[in-house]
């Protein structure tokens, strides 16, 4: 039955009528007996089909006779049975091979692609993932468009958002997610919270959001859309560089964690930017630091891995500056609302940008950020003033081509006096990022404090 159906939906039945070609004429304006009251006539055939004549008018008369028009009609039948009408609808045929062909081609696409482009699949929302026998945390970051500055390449808070980002992704990923920002169970339960007491940053190359080809890729994105082929193509909006960040935690001496961050490009490999930190407990109550209960060290052990550093302590003294041997003091700073965490303090990264505001222009202009040494010595709350001190060693002045490293040294304080952060930046010429890291140039232009 349901064969015969699915047959009569393609092939059409036809007549079996063998007079299908038989034609009848007669003539209009006859007698009124060949007729009936409508003017119609109609007379069964043999073969059971019928013929039709109409005299829609009485008889038309050209000069007082009647004239006689003859109208011949062809037997209603089936058109005859060819190959052609006996093929399915072609809109049918069509979204068949449609459906055939997009999925054959996502079967491709997860069975072929992935060894060989094994970035386009892996972690497709971009959550990340544990790799390295589940020690190591990895991620992998598009550089948007309003993430870069006037350079077209990612700004230092852009990378630090991302440090910050796989740090909290790595302890959820873990299972340790409390309901602190970054906290594990069992500091929840004891309401501890972490707080960054050290940072240290280098940066060998900033990634970029390339906006060339826009008009391309335009029309590129809207074939595309057509052809909803979106797995083929593979292109991103805004073709910005992928960074793929990696992660993992180790002890620091009795009470702290460290945690290391690399960063490379997600297609060659080269690193980028590397970053080291140093960790230690708060009671979110009192806000005092706490001891590391062994609770909580055992909870937290088994993910610490047992290397070095990622970078050399840089044991230099941070000087403390104050109105009389600072350069540049910016004044009147203070947080929004949007710049607090969980944890209801301001977020670490925010500190950074408070410290360039400190920075002189020229050196903005000139040169580029390339390494950075934090000392967090309290907390910043909602309602807190603030006050950006800032040094300057080297020279900032002349052809940017010739000009040598740059190193500051910063405060960030209350108004009050109470110290929030210290900090040193080095600063490097712009051109050099085309050449290699920092350490590798101007050595000898670089003033020690």
């Amino acid at each position: 039955m349901v064969a015969t159906v699915a047959t009569s939906a393609f092939f059409p039945a036809t007549s079996s009528s063998p007079a299908s070609s038989t034609k009848t004429s007669m003539m209009l304006g006859g007698g009124s007996d060949n007729l009936d009251n409508h003017g119609i006539k109609s007379k069964p055939t043999s073969s059971g089909s019928l013929q039709v004549k109409v005299n829609a008018q009485t008889s038309p008369k050209i000069n007082g006779n009647a004239v006689g028009l003859k109208y011949e009609t062809e037997k209603l039948s089936a058109p005859p049975r060819t190959f052609i009408n006996q093929l399915p609808d072609w809109s049918v045929l069509l979204a068949a091979i449609t459906t055939i062909f997009l999925a054959a081609e996502k079967q491709w696409t997860l069975l072929d692609w992935k060894p060989k482009r094994p970035d386009m699949l892996v972690d497709p929302f971009g959550l990340g993932r544990i790799v390295q026998d589940g020690l190591v945390f990895r991620q992998n970051f598009s550089i948007r468009s309003y993430e870069i500055g006037a350079d077209r390449t990612a700004s230092i808070e852009t990378l630090m958002n991302h440090l910050q980002e796989t740090a909290l992704n790595h302890v959820r990923s873990a299972g340790l997610l409390g309901d602190g920002f970054g906290s594990t169970p069992e500091m929840s339960r004891r309401n501890l919270i972490w707080v960054v007491t050290r940072m240290q940053v280098l940066v060998d190359r900033y990634p970029s959001w390339i906006t060339g080809l826009s008009t391309l890729i335009h029309l590129v994105m809207q074939v595309r859309k057509i052809l909803k082929l979106a797995s083929w193509l593979r292109l991103k909006p805004n073709m910005g560089d992928v960074v793929q960040v990696d992660t993992w935690v180790s002890a620091s001496g009795k009470n702290g964690m460290r945690r290391d961050w690399l960063v490379r490009d997600s297609k060659t490999g080269e690193t980028l930017t590397r970053a080291t930190s140093v960790w230690v407990m708060m009671n979110k109550w009192t806000r005092k630091l706490s001891k590391m209960p062994e609770e909580v060290r055992r909870e937290i052990e088994p993910y610490f891995v047992d290397c070095a550093p990622i970078l050399d302590e840089d044991s230099r003294k941070l000087p403390k500056l104050d109105n009389n041997n600072a350069d540049y003091v910016r004044t009147g700073l203070s947080p929004r609302w949007n710049d607090l965490d969980v944890n209801q303090h301001v977020n670490n990264v925010k500190y950074i940008g408070w410290i360039l505001e400190g920075a002189p222009v020229s050196i903005l202009e000139s040169h580029e950020l390339f390494g950075m040494t934090l000392e967090y010595r309290r907390e910043c709350g909602k309602d807190s003033v603030l006050q950006s001190l800032s040094t300057v060693s080297g020279d900032v002045t002349g052809d940017p081509l010739d000009a040598c490293r740059v190193e500051c040294q910063h405060l960030l304080r209350l108004e009050a006096g109470s110290e929030i952060v210290r900090g040193r930046t080095e600063w490097r010429p712009k051109y050099a990022n085309n050449i290699g890291s920092g350490s590798d140039i101007g050595g000898n232009c670089l003033a020690t404090t």
